[in-house]
């Protein structure tokens, strides 16, 4: 399963659990997902957490994260891989952590602490999330910010002649530093253009609403959301790991890793100086 394996990549990097011994499971209830979901019939599943903790500021929480569900099998029985959507975000997540573990062990750990953050439900409508921010391990109001991965390895029609790119998503709602932060860290580590097509309030898609960062969002939690936009395999069986652009990939998970670094090890914690605005408008 995959919520075995992602535990395993914890234990044996040495990452711990926030809930305590063995337990990187957080529970979600058949119960409450099939309350809130109009999608099919729901069974009990499950959170999987890892956590670093601060040197200096270890209540302060920067969540990094990634659903691990996708749509299942077709009714021919033919599996929905979903290597994109959300396999991308979910080795993104991985290897983040990898890189914040082995600085710890360098002896140049972060000074706040990191939330690795593997939900489940996202496809059934935000599930795992939403139990999340409703029973929190860290409260919200020590949540600092949420980067929220969701399909961060192919190439839409729109950049096939510039595949260095990556959707940014909210960076500007809620905090007007955060969005300077990823800026800045983009021009110093990794160059790529930052398109905030999908940014715009009036945008039809409605991405902002579609992943699992919005219900930190609601809660006023500053956010921001990765995205490689949408292309011909998704929710398709042909949504597989040979398509997958491993070069960007790479580097859009160096910009995520940079900017949870500086999040975490700048002096002050960023301020969310929009929440009238953004409590104005939902």
């Amino acid at each position: 399963m995959a919520v075995e394996y992602l535990k395993n990549f914890y234990v044996t990097q040495g990452i711990i659990s926030p809930i305590g011994g063995d337990d990187y499971y957080q529970e979600v209830p058949a119960a409450y997902m099939s309350k809130l979901s109009r999608r099919g019939e729901i069974k009990d599943s499950e959170n999987v957490l890892a956590f670093i903790k601060g040197s200096e500021k270890p209540d302060e929480i920067i969540v990094i994260s990634a659903h691990l569900d996708h749509v299942g099998m077709n009714k021919d029985g033919e599996v929905f891989n979903g290597a994109d959507d959300d396999g991308s975000g979910t080795v993104a997540v991985l290897e983040i952590a990898e890189a914040f573990k082995k600085a710890v062990d360098e002896g140049n750990g972060p000074k706040r602490s990191i939330l690795f953050l593997h939900v489940t439900g996202e496809e059934k409508g935000l599930l795992g999330s939403r139990y999340y921010t409703e029973n929190p391990i860290f409260p919200i109001a020590n949540t600092i910010v949420n980067l929220n991965i969701d399909m961060i390895g192919r190439i839409d029609k729109r950049h096939k002649g510039n595949p260095k790119y990556i959707y940014l998503i909210g960076s500007d709602k809620l905090s007007t530093e955060l969005h300077e932060i990823s800026e800045q860290m983009n021009t110093k580590y990794t160059s790529l253009e930052l398109d905030y097509k999908y940014n715009d309030e009036n945008d039809p898609n409605r991405f902002y609403y579609r992943s699992d960062h919005y219900n930190f969002a609601k809660l006023n939690v500053p956010i921001i959301f990765y995205f490689n936009g949408t292309h011909v395999d998704y929710h398709k069986e042909t949504d597989t790991p040979d398509k997958i652009n491993y070069e960007q990939l790479e580097t859009r998970t160096r910009l995520v890793f940079h900017t949870a670094w500086e999040l975490a090890n700048r002096e002050n914690r960023i301020v969310a100086d929009k929440l009238e605005k953004v409590e104005k408008t939902e």
